[in-house]
């Protein structure tokens, strides 16, 4: 079994030429920056959904609830709230909160938000997020009532952090390209693939921030990022190294490396209409037949935690009591022989999986090829640069394929956008097409329940189910790991992997 591993191993590239670099470069004392992959689409909060967009939103854009390292909701705007009854939701408003241009920020504004996305005055995806709100009324300036159609019991998580920030009366399509928020950081200037730049709010209505600007550099590759980070031009990156730079980085004696559990999940889906990938049993013995273990070590540099479950282990609904696939190579093997695949010369059958070029995941899958023919699968493999990939991906044109939740799976609802049969694209995210009446029943009752006691063992139900019939195989959950210059300090990673660092962070001011 070790033999793939040491082929994996010999594989990743070494960063030894960072040692010819010196550390030259005079940092603006008053300026922290990050270093971002990509530009964020939109920083209209009704309207970017990629993670730069809402990731950066939410230190521009308050909204009416936060979230917390236990993923529960907590007060924001709001201050509290009450659900008199599950088609109604009160939420009172903390008072004397500013936008950045001196507004005050009342319920009218909160009103106007989502009036605006569902009224359709703004063209968004995020409207179907809300498809179960009648109407949203402003009593007085600092109530705010929302009013539904059917329970919902996802309302309260589709209102926090980085959901839906709000923004001013009025504002219109102009919000793309100079976002006015109330948050405690204010929006500056914008070049798309260069930079965004932000400031402190100094009126902010919270804890306000220590950094008085930050600068969102825009650098693609990992290898360039992490040299950026050795020159002293960029101060923090998070998540978006590769394990190897991580690994150089962290004997560099000018850069600190902060990890901490984080819940973006790495899965193998599969086709469910397909001949072969139908049979449960075959899928169970895919997973019986890979070992997680040594990718982990390998190729991730032990910065992963295996996963047994879509929803992260801080989620209240998170339940690790489930069927286990350890690696065992007798039962991959006595489950395919059940299933009608005997193996001749070897060879079970073969089986195409389709995957980004990224060099990470052509490692993973390589692995992953070796694993499979110990159980007489061959696992042919299909790389495509990642938009054509996608594509493929969302059209249901795969047997196999691996891809990652950053994010969307930190509440229950992710079971009935990937699970649900009445979520096959384009309609939600079912790319398997795995349909299950028991499952669709439990996930609609588990969305009318308010009370959470009540939901809990639904979705733990869920969660056996989906263990037991694998239209996915959960491969673990990545953790967050930043990089950062010894000039900067107090960062507070959080399990979700987002920006807020940088509302508590500082710069160290040196001679």
């Amino acid at each position: 079994m070790r033999k793939p591993v040491r082929w994996a191993c010999a594989m990743l590239g070494s960063l030894a030429l960072f040692a010819l670099l010196s550390c030259s470069s005079r940092p603006d004392p008053n300026t922290l920056v990050m270093i971002i992959e990509s530009s964020p689409t939109n920083l209209d909060p009704r309207v970017g959904i990629d993670a730069q967009s809402e990731r950066i939103d939410n230190l521009i854009f308050d909204d009416l609830l936060s979230r917390g390292d236990d993923l529960n909701v907590a007060p924001g705007l709001a201050d509290r709230w009450e659900i008199p009854d599950a088609l109604t939701y009160i939420f009172h408003l903390h008072k004397g909160v500013k936008f950045h241009d001196g507004r005050p920020l009342t319920s009218r504004d909160v009103k106007w938000t989502f009036d605006s996305l569902l009224q359709g005055k703004i063209r968004s995806t995020k409207a179907a997020v809300y498809r179960f709100m009648d109407r949203v009324e402003a009593p007085d300036e600092y109530t705010v009532v929302f009013r539904m159609k059917e329970p919902f019991a996802t309302l309260l998580w589709n209102l926090s952090d980085g959901a839906m920030g709000i923004v001013p009366y009025g504002s219109g399509e102009e919000m793309m390209q100079h976002p006015i928020g109330s948050g405690p950081f204010k929006f500056v200037s914008a070049e798309t693939d260069r930079e965004i730049i932000v400031e402190r709010n100094d009126d902010y209505w919270g804890e306000h921030a220590k950094l008085a600007r930050v600068r969102f550099a825009v650098v693609p590759d990992a290898t360039t990022q992490a040299l950026e980070l050795r020159k002293g031009s960029g101060d923090v990156a998070i998540n978006s190294l590769t394990p190897d730079n991580v690994y150089t980085l962290s004997r560099d004696p000018n850069l600190l490396v902060e990890r901490a559990s984080g819940t973006r999940l790495a899965y193998m889906g599969f086709n469910l209409r397909d001949p072969i990938l139908k049979d449960a049993r075959v899928r169970q013995a895919i997973a019986y037949a890979l070992d997680r273990g040594p990718m982990i070590e390998y190729l991730w540099r032990g910065q992963a935690q295996p996963a047994r479950s879509v929803l992260p282990v801080q989620s209240w609904a998170y339940d690790g009591n489930v069927p286990a696939y350890n690696h065992d190579i007798a039962k991959a093997n006595q489950l395919l022989d059940a299933a009608g695949y005997p193996a001749v010369n070897g060879v079970r059958f073969h089986i195409a999986m389709k995957t980004s070029t990224d060099e990470n995941t052509r490692l993973m899958v390589a692995v992953m090829q070796q694993q499979l023919r110990e159980a007489g699968i061959v696992l042919d493999i299909r790389g495509f640069e990642f938009a054509t990939f996608f594509s493929d991906v969302q059209h249901g044109a795969f047997q196999m394929y691996s891809l990652r939740w950053i994010g969307g799976n930190e509440d229950p609802d992710i079971f009935e956008y990937a699970f649900h049969s009445a979520k096959f694209p384009p309609n939600g995210a079912n790319r398997g097409y795995y349909s299950n009446p028991k499952i669709d029943a439990l996930i609609d009752k588990a969305r009318r329940e308010i009370d959470p006691n009540v939901r809990k063992p639904l979705y733990a139900e869920v969660q056996r189910i989906l263990a037991d019939e694998l239209p996915y195989i959960d491969l673990w959950y990545f953790d967050n790991v930043l990089v950062h210059t010894r000039r900067v300090r107090n960062l507070k990673l959080n399990p979700a992997g987002n920006y807020d660092f940088l509302r508590t962070a500082e710069l160290e001011s040196r001679n």
